[in-house]
């Protein structure tokens, strides 16, 4: 490409932007590096305001740390930074008679968001606020970019999303929330360690789309010449797994289904999927209820979780309470599950279409339109109409009713666990019945034959577990948007200034 096309594509700097650069050159011409290079041995701020002595005006040991600049103001011959890193904040002070001229130089070409590093001696100030006194100043990189307004923040939510890196430095909780997803997801696998679980990746290109009713996303492998899809579910390779011999096994990983965007819905999210062979559904929920009570105490002291800003409260303590689907349903809709009449005239009364539908379908809608809200939880919700789990062994007692319960917390489906079904005959059988009505197109893609062949060599009994870690973060993080739990959800393409999607 030509230096004129390049020249063409080159971002403008803006006023603030020049302001900046001004002062990178200020920088170069003093022989440094306005991007910084290694600065060993630095602690995490935590840490070292630890170290600040307890007595105020008393000086302490001598400390290094790094980060950005967030605040700084004057007062006379002093001046005050606060620095933020990952783990907090630290208040600097920079006296023109303790440091040398170069400093005090390099100090006023500095920005609120440019990383620095700091040597000096801990001290605790007169008003008690822990801070450094600063006897060296690095630069570690300029930063060009001007901070969001100081009061009013970063105020747009898309450009919240868009910019998370600026939404994590300046967004009140925001980096905070996403560390506590790394506590939740490492407790999950402390959790499962001392079960003796083990811990596999299996593909996330399928050959067949299947494990869960959803729409995948395709695509084409070209040297193999073969559509291919991204992975609806982890379950079916997971349970060939089991065939394979690895009894307890599970796999946290991304999934993709290729629908709607909305407050507990992203594209690509992320699931675990845990698999106990010899257990059942009972056994899942147990392993369920001691999962999300360790996350939840990775994250807070107490088991009483705040849930949005009007004193709302979600109490983890166990055990839960489990609620049968049928009793669930008499309950809120006011009639029998099994009396299809009185189910279709409830349908109706909602607004639901019931015309060419599989009545346990109906059943299902009708139970989603009047008891998931009354879920507040955490309850499992047992024994679901066996029509609409294809995957699940049916009680022995009652062939109609699927071993299988989904955990609600605040009307949020949060898990989905069954008693595998292993019976590799009737499986086949389900899943020609789940692709009736489909093209054959689409029943190529769903069918999972050589699935059907793992469970003939034999699959042992086994408790099936899904969570949507996504969702888990957002009920022990108090966020109630999908979005504010993912570093980087899915957003419609940025429209240019001026023009609407």
């Amino acid at each position: 490409m030509s230096d004129d096309g390049n020249e063409k594509r080159r971002s403008k700097p803006d006023r603030f932007e020049k302001v900046r650069l001004d002062k990178l050159d200020k920088i170069v011409a003093m022989g440094l590096d306005p991007f910084g290079q290694r600065f060993d041995d630095h602690l995490p701020i935590s840490d070292a305001r630890d170290l600040v002595p307890g007595t105020s005006g008393e000086v302490g040991p001598d400390i290094r740390i790094a980060g950005r600049v967030m605040l700084r103001r004057k007062a006379g011959k002093l001046r005050f930074y606060v620095i933020k890193d990952q783990t907090g904040t630290m208040q600097l002070l920079f006296s023109r008679g303790d440091l040398p001229e170069e400093q005090w130089a390099l100090m006023g070409h500095m920005d609120l968001g440019d990383l620095i590093g700091i040597d000096g001696k801990a001290w605790r100030t007169d008003s008690g606020e822990p801070s450094v006194k600063v006897e060296h100043l690095t630069i570690l990189c300029k930063s060009l970019a001007q901070p969001p307004e100081k009061y009013h923040g970063l105020e747009d939510e898309e450009t919240k999303l868009r910019q998370r890196y600026k939404d994590l430095i300046y967004g009140e909780g925001v980096l905070d929330r996403m560390l506590q997803r790394s506590s939740i997801v490492d407790s999950i696998r402390q959790t499962l360690r001392g079960h003796r679980f083990h811990e596999v990746e299996t593909p996330v290109l399928h050959a067949v789309a299947g494990g869960a009713a959803a729409r995948p996303f395709t695509t084409h492998h070209n040297a193999l010449d073969m559509e291919l899809y991204l992975r609806i579910a982890l379950e079916l390779h997971l349970k060939r797994l089991m065939v394979g011999g690895i009894e307890r096994v599970y796999e946290i990983g991304r999934v993709f289904r290729n629908e709607g965007v909305d407050k507990t819905h992203n594209p690509e999210f992320t699931m675990i999927e845990i698999y106990q062979a010899y257990g059942d559904y009972r056994s899942m929920m147990d392993l369920t209820e001691e999962i999300v009570v360790n996350a939840a105490n990775a994250v807070s002291d107490s088991l009483i979780l705040p849930w949005g800003d009007d004193g709302d409260t979600i109490d983890l303590t166990p055990p839960w309470p489990r609620r049968p689907y049928g009793d669930l349903f008499r309950e809120h809709a006011g009639c029998d599950m099994n009396d299809s009449a009185a189910v279709v005239e409830a349908a109706k009364k909602l607004g639901i279409g019931t015309e060419g539908s599989h009545p346990d379908v109906i059943v299902n809608e009708v139970f989603e339109a009047t008891v998931e809200d009354h879920l507040q939880g955490p309850v499992f919700v047992t024994d679901y109409p066996a029509s609409i789990c294809p995957l699940t062994k049916r009680k022995q007692d009652n062939p109609d009713i699927a071993e299988r319960f989904e955990l609600f917390i605040k009307g949020m489906e949060l898990a989905n666990a069954y008693t595998e079904l292993n019976d590799p005959r009737l499986q086949e059988e389900l899943f020609l019945t789940q692709l009736d009505g489909l093209s054959d197109e689409d029943s190529m893609a769903k069918m999972d034959t050589d699935f059907v062949k793992a469970l003939k060599v034999g699959m042992p009994p086994a408790g099936g577990l899904g969570v949507g870690i996504d969702r888990l973060v957002m009920l022990l993080t108090n966020a109630h948007k999908i979005s504010d739990v993912i570093f980087f959800p899915l957003l419609r393409h940025e429209q240019p200034s001026g023009k609407q999607p």
